[in-house]
Order: C-alpha cells, then sequence, then structure tokens
C-alpha cells in the first residue's frame, strides 16, 4: 500500500492526497490550489500524477474549496466514483460547487472583456456548472461515528474536526496481505472554544497520522476574545466613519462573523451598524447552517433557542443581485460588508477592495489564512500597491488582522491534538497542509517531544506503508 502526497504538500491550498492498495486508488479530498493564477490554473487543470479514470472513489474531509473544489474537474476528466462525507459537507458542497463554477465563469467573462480589447489570448474556466452538477450526483453522505465499508478491506468513519460545519476527521481501516493499517487523517482541525461548532474529537489510536500544519509555528488569540477585537474595530469604524470590507469564506467565517456581531450588539444596542452580507454563497450557506443544528455545541444552542434568527438578526442585508451589490459603492460608513472570497481571490470582494483600498479612512479587516501570493496575503504582509484585476492600487485603507477568529488550530492546540493519540501504535506522522517554515516549527517540536518519525513530504512523494 501506498500513500502519495500530490496537493497541499509543502504548501496550504489543494488538498490532495492518493491512496493506492491492491484492489483500490482513492483520493483524501481534491481540492482546488489557490496561488499565481496561471501556474494555479495549470496544477488545477492537470492531473500530473494519476489518471482520473483510474480513481474509485474520494473521501472529502470538508466543503472548503481548496478541499472540494477540483472535484469538478476530476469528473470533466472521466472520473466515475462515489464521493464520501458527512451530510453537512455534502449540502455545503450542494452550493459552494456550483457557486465556485459560477464564480469561474463570471471571472473569465470580466477578465476576457479585457484581454480581447488589448487582442490577447482569451481565457477559460476551469469548469462549469454543469460539471458541478454531475459531481454532486456522486455523494454519498455518512454520519458521524458511523463505520462505513467502501469495500470488503476498506472502511471509513468520520469524526468532528470542529473547523467548519460537517467538517471531520478522518480515520480509515485498510486490510491488505491479512494485515491492518489504520490511517489518519485531520482534514483541517479546529480549534476549541470556538464560536458555534463543537470542539475537535479524538480519533481512535492509528498506525499512521496525516495532519495539517497551517499554524505549526504560530499562536493565535483566544477565541473567546474574539467579540472583544470585533468591538474594537467597531469603535474605530465609528469614529472614523469608516467601510469594513471583510474577506471572508462564504461557509464558516461569514456565520461566524454575523453570529459574533448577533451577540454584540444584542449585549450593545448603542455598537450596533449597519452590516451587509454580499455573497449569494454565504446566504445559502446560512440557510445550510440552519438545517445542521446537531454540529452545534452547547452554547450555540442554547442561544438559537433564546433567539429565533441568530443569522439574520435585524439591521442585517443579505445581498445575491449584481446590481444592489454595486450600490454598495455609494454608501456612506460605519457599516460592514462581508464578501467572499476569504483570500481575495475571486468574486466581488475584489470589487469592494478596489473601490475602497485608497481611502485612508477605510478598514479592510482579515479575519481568517491567506496563502502565498493571494491579494489578502499581500495585504497582510503590508505591501504598498497590489494589483486588482490587472490594475494597480495603493493601499491607503487600514488593514486589521483578527487571527481569534481563524479556525485553524494553532501550534499548541495542533501539538496537544497530536500528543493525545495512543504512541503505541503511532508508526509515522506526515506534515501536510502548511507552509515549510511552519512546518520546520512543528517538525521541531514533535521530534524534540519524542515522537522519532516525523516527516515533510514534498509534492508528489510517495510513502510505502
Amino acid at each position: 500500500m501506498q500513500i502519495q502526497f500530490i496537493g497541499a504538500a509543502q504548501t496550504v491550498t489543494g488538498s490532495m492526497h492518493l491512496i493506492r492498495t491492491s484492489e483500490s486508488n482513492f483520493l483524501l479530498d481534491c481540492g482546488i490550489f489557490q496561488g499565481k493564477r496561471k501556474e494555479a490554473f495549470e496544477i488545477n487543470r492537470t492531473f500530473s500524477y494519476f489518471n482520473p479514470k483510474e480513481i474509485d472513489f474520494v473521501i472529502l474531509s470538508h466543503a472548503h474549496i481548496d478541499h472540494s473544489g477540483n472535484l469538478p474537474t476530476l469528473v470533466k476528466n472521466g472520473f466515475e466514483g462515489n464521493i464520501y462525507s458527512t451530510f453537512a459537507t455534502r449540502d455545503l458542497c450542494t452550493i459552494m460547487l456550483q457557486d465556485s463554477a459560477h464564480i469561474q465563469e463570471k471571472d473569465v467573462e470580466f477578465v476576457n472583456k479585457r484581454r480581447k480589447k488589448h487582442g490577447k489570448n482569451l481565457f477559460e474556466p476551469l469548469y462549469v456548472i454543469d460539471d458541478a452538477l454531475n459531481t454532486l450526483k456522486r455523494f454519498i453522505a455518512i454520519n458521524y461515528h458511523f463505520e462505513f465499508k467502501i469495500t470488503p478491506n476498506i472502511s471509513v468513519t468520520f469524526f468532528d474536526a470542529g473547523h467548519i460545519l460537517g467538517s471531520s476527521i478522518v480515520y480509515l481501516r485498510i486490510k491488505e496481505n491479512g494485515k491492518i493499517y489504520h490511517i489518519g487523517f485531520s482534514g483541517d482541525l479546529g480549534r476549541p472554544n470556538l464560536p458555534i461548532l463543537r470542539d475537535p474529537e479524538l480519533i481512535p489510536p492509528v498506525d499512521y497520522w496525516i495532519t495539517e500544519s497551517t499554524y505549526g509555528g504560530k499562536s493565535h488569540h483566544n477565541p473567546l476574545d474574539s467579540e472583544k477585537h470585533l468591538e474594537d474595530v467597531i469603535r474605530i469604524a465609528k469614529q472614523n466613519k469608516s467601510k469594513i470590507i471583510v474577506p471572508a469564506f462564504s461557509v464558516g467565517r461569514t456565520q461566524e462573523i454575523v453570529y459574533a456581531l448577533h451577540r454584540i450588539f444584542d449585549r450593545n444596542e448603542e455598537e450596533r451598524i449597519p452590516v451587509i452580507v454580499d455573497s449569494p454563497l454565504a446566504v445559502n450557506a446560512t440557510e445550510v447552517f440552519r438545517l445542521h443544528p446537531e454540529c452545534f455545541d452547547k452554547e450555540a444552542n442554547e442561544f438559537i433557542h433564546k433567539n429565533e434568527d441568530p443569522f439574520g438578526f435585524n439591521k442585517l442585508i443579505y445581498i445575491k443581485d449584481v446590481e444592489d451589490s454595486k450600490k454598495l459603492n455609494d454608501i456612506e460608513g460605519p457599516c460592514f460588508i462581508i464578501s467572499s472570497s476569504g483570500m481575495a481571490e475571486t468574486g466581488r470582494i475584489l470589487h469592494h477592495i478596489a473601490n475602497n483600498i485608497e481611502d485612508q479612512k477605510n478598514i479592510i479587516l482579515i479575519v481568517g489564512y491567506a496563502a502565498e501570493n493571494t491579494l489578502a496575503r499581500k495585504l497582510i504582509d503590508g505591501e504598498k500597491q497590489v494589483n486588482i484585476f490587472g490594475e494597480p492600487y495603493n493601499v491607503k485603507a487600514k488593514i486589521i488582522v483578527l487571527d481569534s477568529f481563524s479556525a485553524h488550530a494553532d501550534k499548541d492546540e495542533l501539538f496537544n491534538y497530536t500528543d493525545r493519540i495512543d504512541k503505541k501504535l503511532l508508526k509515522k506522522i506526515f506534515l501536510v497542509h502548511g507552509e515549510i517554515e511552519q512546518q520546520n516549527i512543528f517538525y521541531k517540536r514533535l521530534i524534540e517531544s519524542g515522537f522519532d518519525n516525523v516527516e515533510i513530504p514534498q509534492r508528489g512523494h510517495i510513502e510505502t506503508l
């Protein structure tokens, strides 16, 4: 049996790992790689290490696009197997994959208008709506904690990862040549005490542990302080009459921000300022949240029982129509405008940043992880000029980063989770989904703590078990 690390190997985006057994070839995740546009497009459209027709099935950890977003490309290129996930992940993918296709079509249309004027070759989207719809037919949903036999020799059990709605830690039991292998895959590991969701669950003992390492060398602020930090931003915005532009993942982060704002305004009516969620996907995803209270923690369920509409409180505006989105250019601050994508790479958020980034009274609030070469990362890194839709913009708006809202475990949370896994059975740890600097810090800590077989696989590396 072999594991090949194809995506999110010494980088964060494009999660994809191939497991080959004597009877099956299957993927853990099939995510979109995000980064430099030309490089990303080539990586996403070309499956260099395997033929999609030879993949028997996919196990999906959660719905974020860097884990699920390239499934339609896989199907478009001949994949005919099933995709296994939790129920909430399936429901989120129903809207997210169609939205991803729609955004690609619209972004390509927008860019091609300019390219055509300059006589340049035109781009094509990675996939279209029909590809997304064909992908959705292949989903099979499984409850948490239920051992599901995919083949006579391969079973999967999902445990709650506490990262986004429906996110899972994958526990595999594989029988090959009379031997039983137990493999754990973290997907994206959440944090204890995050709002709304339950804390990450510990999986049973494993032989091999494939763990994300996004923040392997970095500490976050306590998530219990996130509302206080958000109140500080509100005060600044009220003083300066700022527009607060928030690039936020439509699934997870948007709902957490809205939920936190509801609690803040519920406590202090004077803090209230207009909040606009400008994302058709976020509107639809919020409806999916309503359908899955089984994923919520005790505090969230109690709050929901007291408040009929925790994600749609008074003075919050959800926008779907593109013309209404354009009208936001003319509104005055203070106000919140929350829009996707979280890394500010596609969608309406690019227009909002372009229209507000050169006004020094405005705020761009970063509330999630941003991969290398993305617009959000460039803003975090303090670049004074950035390109948006190929045009240069001077960064005059105030850039504020709130990592207390991060849904990724930080260095201590990652270590503490791994340290709780039974060491008697554990043969090897693989660090994935992290930039090499963060991974090296996490690697060193694991080695110094007595884990003697840890590896940071490169893209394409094959491990024979």
